[in-house]
Protein backbone atom coordinates (compact mmCIF):
# COMPACT_ATOMS: atom_id res chain seq x y z
CA UNK A 1 0.00 0.00 0.00
CA UNK A 2 1.49 3.12 -1.24
CA UNK A 3 1.67 5.85 1.41
CA UNK A 4 2.60 9.57 1.35
CA UNK A 5 6.54 9.89 1.76
CA UNK A 6 7.66 11.42 4.85
CA UNK A 7 10.36 13.88 4.60
CA UNK A 8 11.49 16.49 7.61
CA UNK A 9 14.31 19.20 7.65
CA UNK A 10 14.55 20.31 11.17
CA UNK A 11 16.79 21.92 13.59
CA UNK A 12 15.30 19.51 16.51
CA UNK A 13 16.86 16.38 17.46
CA UNK A 14 15.61 13.56 15.13
CA UNK A 15 13.31 10.22 16.83
CA UNK A 16 14.54 7.14 15.15
CA UNK A 17 11.44 5.18 16.83
CA UNK A 18 8.66 8.27 15.85
CA UNK A 19 9.42 7.50 12.01
CA UNK A 20 9.69 3.82 11.83
CA UNK A 21 6.51 3.94 13.79
CA UNK A 22 5.07 6.28 11.14
CA UNK A 23 5.82 3.56 8.38
CA UNK A 24 5.36 0.23 10.02
CA UNK A 25 2.82 -1.38 8.54
CA UNK A 26 1.27 -5.40 8.70
CA UNK A 27 1.98 -5.62 5.24
CA UNK A 28 5.62 -4.93 4.99
CA UNK A 29 7.94 -7.45 5.31
CA UNK A 30 11.51 -5.52 5.44
CA UNK A 31 12.25 -2.07 6.99
CA UNK A 32 15.73 -1.06 6.84
CA UNK A 33 17.50 2.14 9.01
CA UNK A 34 19.85 4.32 7.57
CA UNK A 35 21.36 6.86 10.80
CA UNK A 36 23.99 8.78 9.90
CA UNK A 37 25.82 10.19 13.46
CA UNK A 38 27.90 13.31 14.14
CA UNK A 39 31.35 11.46 14.75
CA UNK A 40 34.60 13.13 16.71
CA UNK A 41 37.08 12.81 13.92
CA UNK A 42 37.27 13.51 10.03
CA UNK A 43 40.30 13.31 7.75
CA UNK A 44 42.46 13.11 10.29
CA UNK A 45 41.04 15.89 12.50
CA UNK A 46 39.21 16.04 15.76
CA UNK A 47 35.79 17.55 15.07
CA UNK A 48 34.36 19.41 17.95
CA UNK A 49 30.77 19.64 16.37
CA UNK A 50 29.48 20.06 12.55
CA UNK A 51 27.00 23.16 11.69
CA UNK A 52 24.61 21.91 8.58
CA UNK A 53 23.03 24.66 6.24
CA UNK A 54 20.56 23.97 3.65
CA UNK A 55 18.24 25.32 1.12
CA UNK A 56 14.58 23.96 2.60
CA UNK A 57 12.81 24.69 -0.28
CA UNK A 58 14.99 22.92 -3.00
CA UNK A 59 15.69 20.11 -0.87
CA UNK A 60 11.87 19.11 -0.08
CA UNK A 61 11.83 19.13 -3.55
CA UNK A 62 15.31 17.25 -3.93
CA UNK A 63 14.32 14.76 -1.44
CA UNK A 64 10.92 14.14 -3.32
CA UNK A 65 11.96 13.70 -6.65
CA UNK A 66 14.67 11.34 -5.14
CA UNK A 67 11.84 8.87 -3.73
CA UNK A 68 9.57 8.88 -6.51
CA UNK A 69 12.32 7.60 -8.83
CA UNK A 70 13.16 5.03 -5.89
CA UNK A 71 9.81 4.03 -6.37
CA UNK A 72 9.96 3.36 -9.88
CA UNK A 73 13.35 1.24 -9.55
CA UNK A 74 11.75 -0.83 -6.12
CA UNK A 75 7.86 -1.81 -4.59
CA UNK A 76 8.62 1.00 -1.51
CA UNK A 77 5.29 1.23 0.66
CA UNK A 78 6.90 3.52 3.04
CA UNK A 79 9.58 5.94 3.68
CA UNK A 80 10.74 8.64 6.04
CA UNK A 81 13.89 10.89 5.80
CA UNK A 82 14.81 13.20 8.26
CA UNK A 83 17.75 16.10 8.09
CA UNK A 84 18.70 18.00 10.69
CA UNK A 85 20.56 21.34 10.15
CA UNK A 86 21.89 23.79 12.46
CA UNK A 87 24.52 22.62 14.92
CA UNK A 88 24.72 19.33 15.92
CA UNK A 89 27.08 17.84 18.87
CA UNK A 90 28.88 14.32 18.36
CA UNK A 91 26.94 11.19 18.65
CA UNK A 92 24.25 12.76 17.69
CA UNK A 93 21.77 11.75 14.23
CA UNK A 94 21.88 13.97 11.44
CA UNK A 95 20.09 11.88 9.00
CA UNK A 96 17.73 9.07 9.10
CA UNK A 97 16.19 7.16 6.57
CA UNK A 98 13.68 4.47 6.83
CA UNK A 99 12.50 2.56 3.59
CA UNK A 100 9.44 -0.21 3.94
CA UNK A 101 8.91 -2.40 1.61
CA UNK A 102 7.65 -6.30 0.96
CA UNK A 103 11.00 -7.51 1.47
CA UNK A 104 14.72 -7.10 2.86
CA UNK A 105 16.77 -7.09 0.09
CA UNK A 106 14.50 -4.14 -1.65
CA UNK A 107 14.27 -2.22 1.28
CA UNK A 108 18.45 -2.24 1.74
CA UNK A 109 18.52 -1.24 -2.03
CA UNK A 110 16.76 1.48 -2.35
CA UNK A 111 17.88 2.63 1.33
CA UNK A 112 21.29 3.08 0.07
CA UNK A 113 20.18 4.33 -3.01
CA UNK A 114 18.57 7.02 -1.24
CA UNK A 115 21.14 8.31 1.09
CA UNK A 116 23.85 8.26 -1.36
CA UNK A 117 21.82 9.93 -3.70
CA UNK A 118 20.66 12.37 -0.81
CA UNK A 119 24.35 13.30 -0.32
CA UNK A 120 25.24 13.75 -3.52
CA UNK A 121 22.50 15.90 -4.97
CA UNK A 122 20.52 17.64 -2.38
CA UNK A 123 21.20 21.09 -1.27
CA UNK A 124 22.56 20.57 2.52
CA UNK A 125 25.97 21.52 3.65
CA UNK A 126 28.35 20.24 6.38
CA UNK A 127 30.54 22.39 8.54
CA UNK A 128 33.27 20.57 10.52
CA UNK A 129 34.06 22.52 13.18
CA UNK A 130 37.89 20.71 14.74
CA UNK A 131 40.09 21.57 17.02
CA UNK A 132 42.27 23.22 14.23
CA UNK A 133 39.93 25.42 12.86
CA UNK A 134 36.80 24.90 10.46
CA UNK A 135 36.27 24.06 6.92
CA UNK A 136 32.70 23.08 4.54
CA UNK A 137 33.15 19.92 3.46
CA UNK A 138 31.47 17.00 1.28
CA UNK A 139 28.49 15.21 2.65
Amino acid sequence: MLVEPIIQLTREPLNRDALVAAISHPSVGGIVIFEGVVRDNARGKQVRYLEYDVYEEMAQQQIAAIIEEARKRWPIDRVAIAHRFGRLEIGEASVIIAVATPHRGEAFEACRYLIDTLKSTVPIWKKEVATNGEEWVEG
